[in-house]
């Protein structure tokens, strides 16, 4: 039997592919972005703040990784109306990818915070610093440093995780793949170059977070 590959089909779709990456792109921006800071404030919650927080933190932080990532997309999207509130395709996946990598996050950078050694911090106090400037200036960024890496494959993890937001018709590139597949019936060539364009795109975030954590997080 001769299987013949049409690879030009799925290609000629290139402005839904493009809008999907475009997609792809802006959701795990934002994403990273808003999930660094619920993720950062969570881990000073967990390691410093007060008894009640630690609590209402560590509640927050086991349900999310404890769930799969669709359920929570479909408890925002579909659960979510019943309450009254109701949200488009889009604020839906960005609001349950920045749940997410804020949860993982919180674990991750609270690890940093709590290999800062104590003598360091003890100096930082006594060089009058209030706790916030402490925990900004001098725990934080060794803290990211240490565990970088973590952080940029959670990261990257996210974005792969944003395939699913297709689900709820998000149009990001996986939603692009199976509707250029719809409509052409040529489903193993759409998801083979979704797959490469997800291969491209994860290298790329690496590549990036590599470069910007130094730059701008930890300096080097």
């Amino acid at each position: 039997m001769n299987i013949e590959f049409d690879f030009g089909a799925v290609l000629s779709e290139w402005p839904l592919l493009l809008r999907g990456v475009a997609w792809t792109v802006g959701l795990t921006a934002i994403g990273t972005v808003l999930g660094m800071i619920v993720g950062t404030f969570c881990a000073w919650a967990r390691a410093d703040g007060p008894g009640w927080l630690r609590a209402v933190v560590g509640t927050y932080v086991e349900l999310i990784r404890n769930t799969p990532f669709i359920v929570q997309l479909f408890f925002i999207f579909f659960g979510l109306p019943a309450a009254g509130v109701k949200l488009t395709p889009e604020v839906a996946s960005v609001i349950a990818m920045v749940l997410n990598l804020g949860a993982y996050s919180t674990e991750i950078i609270r690890a940093g915070i709590e290999a800062t050694p104590k003598g360091q911090i003890e100096a930082a106090v006594s060089l009058a610093l209030s706790r916030s400037q402490v925990f900004l200036r001098v725990v934080l960024p060794p803290a990211l440093k240490k565990v970088w890496p973590a952080m940029v494959s959670q990261i990257v993890i996210v974005m792969l995780g944003s395939a699913v937001c297709g689900q709820i018709s998000t149009e990001e590139l996986s939603y692009a793949a199976n509707l250029i597949q719809s409509r052409n019936f040529r489903a193993f060539e759409a998801f083979i170059v979704a797959t490469l364009v997800y291969l491209a795109l994860s290298v790329a975030l690496r590549r990036l977070l590599d470069w910007a954590g130094p730059k701008f997080f930890f300096g080097r």
